[in-house]
């Protein structure tokens, strides 16, 4: 009979225990942060490279991969 009691005691603390750590993940995955949303594509004026917008140069109304390559169309013109 105390085996029974030890084992129910047991079970009990194993059950509140796992409880509290599935409760800590769904917390921890609740707080993780949310994906961004999706950026527009341009492409390089001179070499055809498609990139985020926020990444290219901007000149004259026209995007560049960098400045190198701003630089290269400027001097063409």
């Amino acid at each position: 009979m105390k085996y029974l009691i030890w084992i129910a005691v047991a079970a009990i603390i194993w059950w509140v225990w796992s409880k509290r750590k599935a409760a800590a993940r769904r917390r921890q995955r609740d707080d993780s942060p949310q994906p961004r949303a999706p950026e527009r594509m341009v492409r390089c004026a001179n070499c055809g490279v498609h990139l985020p917008e926020s990444d290219a140069v901007i000149h004259g109304g026209d995007h560049y991969c960098s400045a190198a390559h701003r630089d290269q169309a400027v001097s063409r013109d």
